[in-house]
């Protein structure tokens, strides 16, 4: 199972696949997802789900974003159905980390889409002062500000966002997570469909390739060393792909 390239999305096809994710990564990771996502995107692939991963480039303008990324995996889709998949309809999940949560929200808001569920990690919708370190020195004169703007985000969600299911993650230590009042506003929005985790880590914690250690022939204790660091630093993230892998599917085993 290998990374292939279609239509400008990063694309992972399982050999029986079940459903399919559309996955957004957060801002200044996003533009090569296959990388800073690798392990976590490849390790949801090997339980059945088709992955297709967005690039896109941060501007202060996220409905734009969010309207060109749809199209992006709606091209990639349709694709699919036509090779691979065969028109065979699996139902579709977005996961979205940090700002892909956000542009998931948009989606979910703006277009009729049609979506099993989303999860979103990490929420933020931090304005464009706090998320652009010296932004008011690029703009001195007039205030500059993402659009939609962190308050016209949340009430856009709760007057129009169409998913009903939704898996809420946030993580013990991280300090830019705005997970909370999101959760307030979908379980106000969609009663008893909302669920909310709190597990360890941190805004990093879904980043990073998967770093295999090759024991020698003879196992040596540098090679006991090697695998306790491997198995500890991606400790977190394997108990954030369960939560989800459960989530999406309750019955399903996996280790």
């Amino acid at each position: 199972m290998d990374w292939q390239e279609i239509s400008g999305n990063w694309v992972l096809v399982p050999p029986r696949p079940t459903a399919i994710i559309h996955f957004l990564g957060g801002a200044f990771v996003a533009t090569a997802p296959h990388v800073t996502y690798r392990r976590f995107l490849e390790q949801l692939a090997a339980q059945g789900y088709v992955i297709v991963a967005t690039p896109f480039v941060n501007t202060f303008d996220h409905t734009a974003i969010a309207n060109t990324v749809l199209r992006s995996f709606e091209r990639t889709l349709e694709t699919l159905h036509t090779t691979v998949l065969r028109k065979r309809y699996l139902p579709i999940y977005g996961v979205g980390h940090s700002m892909g949560c956000k542009l998931h929200l948009l989606i979910g808001s703006l277009f009729p889409v049609e979506r099993a569920g989303n999860v979103l990690i990490a929420f933020n919708n931090f304005s464009a002062r706090n998320a652009v370190p010296l932004v008011e020195q690029f703009s001195p004169v007039f205030a500059v500000e993402f659009t939609p703007s962190p308050l016209e985000t949340n009430q856009l969600v709760s007057q129009n966002y169409q998913v009903r299911r939704n898996l809420l993650v946030k993580f013990t230590n991280d300090t830019i997570d705005q997970t909370t009042v999101l959760t307030d506003v979908l379980q106000t929005r969609f009663p008893g469909m909302v669920v909310a985790q709190t597990l360890p880590g941190n805004h990093l914690t879904p980043l990073g390739p998967d770093v295999k250690w090759q024991a020698g022939e003879l196992f040596t204790p540098l090679d006991a060393i090697g695998q306790w660091v491997r198995q500890e630093v991606y400790r977190e993230l394997h108990q954030l792909e369960r939560a989800i892998l459960r989530w999406l599917d309750p019955l399903a085993s996996f280790s």
